[in-house]
C-alpha cells in the first residue's frame, strides 16, 4: 500500500478492526518513510451479477427493476412500500445466494411471483399476466383457478347445526 503523502510503499499496520457495517476491515497505517498516518479499507470484491434475458441478451442485475415491477403490480393495493422493499431484498438475496455470475430472468420472475402470491392475490395476477404474457382469457383463468378454488373453500358455509335445521 503506497502512502498517499510521500507515495512510497513502506508502511506498517497500527490497528485493524471491522468497519461499522462489518463488510470491510478498517486499517490504520503509519508510513515508515514520512511518519504520517492514514486509514485504508479492505473489502470483498463482488463479481457483478448479470441477468440473462429471454432473448439471450445480458444486463447487470438491478434491484430497482424488481422493486419497480412490485410497485406496478401493487398499484392501488393496500401494501406499504416498506413491505415491497423487503420483498425486493429477499429476491435479490436469493439471486446472490444461488448464482455467482449470471441469473436467468425466469428465475427472478418466479421469485417475484412467489412473493406476490403470499402478499396479495390481485397483485400476483397483475404481475403474472404481464410476466407470463397471457395470450387469451383461458390462460388467465387457468392461473386464477387454484386461487379461486381455495377462496371458495374458505367461503363455503358450514354444516347447519341441529338448532338451525329445526328452525
Amino acid at each position: 500500500m503506497k502512502c498517499p503523502y510521500c507515495k512510497l510503499d513502506n508502511n506498517r499496520v497500527i490497528d485493524s478492526r471491522a468497519s461499522e457495517d462489518a463488510f470491510a476491515i478498517r486499517r490504520r497505517r503509519e508510513c515508515l518513510e514520512c511518519g504520517r498516518r492514514y486509514t485504508t479499507y479492505e473489502k470483498v470484491e463482488e463479481a457483478i451479477l448479470r441477468v440473462v434475458k429471454k432473448d439471450g441478451s445480458r444486463e447487470p442485475f438491478d434491484r430497482r427493476k424488481i422493486l419497480s415491477g412490485l410497485l406496478k403490480a401493487c398499484e392501488k393495493r393496500p401494501i406499504s412500500t416498506l413491505v415491497l422493499e423487503e420483498c425486493a431484498d429477499r429476491v435479490e438475496r436469493a439471486c446472490h445466494e444461488n448464482f455467482d455470475r449470471e441469473v436467468d430472468s425466469k428465475f427472478i420472475g418466479a421469485l417475484v411471483m412467489q412473493e406476490l402470491r403470499k402478499l396479495d392475490h390481485v397483485a400476483y395476477v397483475r404481475f403474472a399476466s404481464v410476466y407470463r404474457e397471457f395470450k387469451d382469457v383461458a390462460q388467465f383463468l387457468e392461473e386464477l383457478k387454484p386461487m379461486l378454488e381455495r377462496h371458495e373453500g374458505d367461503a363455503r358455509p358450514s354444516e347447519p347445526t341441529a338448532k338451525e335445521s329445526k328452525a
